[in-house]
């Protein structure tokens, strides 16, 4: 069976009917995050995290970079307009969601922080959550 190249809408809208994907989403905004970044600000264990980064993955709407024992996501925009216009959505309902904008709140003190827990104390930090926190509000 020849691969498709349409996108699976459907896979995506199970991959965000999901609220720890969702905030997961909205923590990646437009930066690369490592793992162990998610897992502190959601205060959710790695297994859980990883495995809705997987779906997340699946549905194509984010990817993944190794950097030796250290994972980053990111989001990945699809290339189908209607897909692309879910998710813009999606993030633009970000902006009027206290409890998402809790957790944005929440990772950018971890990144910032000079007392950071145990965890992170060697994690490669998002290079630009600062940017995207302004860029938010």
């Amino acid at each position: 069976m020849k691969a498709s190249k349409s996108f699976d809408v459907a896979l995506l809208f199970r991959a965000l009917a999901d609220h720890t994907r969702l905030r997961l989403l909205n923590l990646m905004g437009d930066d690369e995050v490592c793992v162990c970044f998610l897992v502190e600000a959601l205060g959710v264990t790695q297994p859980k995290i990883s495995r809705h980064l997987a779906y997340l993955r699946r549905a194509g709407i984010v990817t993944a970079r190794r950097e030796g024992k250290w994972m980053h996501y990111r989001l990945e925009k699809p290339q189908d307009p209607h897909a692309l216009a879910i998710l813009s959505a999606v993030d633009a309902s970000f902006k009027s969601n206290p409890r998402m904008q809790v957790d944005r709140t929440k990772l950018v003190r971890l990144c910032c922080s000079s007392s950071v827990p145990a965890p992170l104390k060697r994690a490669p930090k998002p290079a630009s959550v600062l940017g995207s926190q302004s860029s938010r509000e």
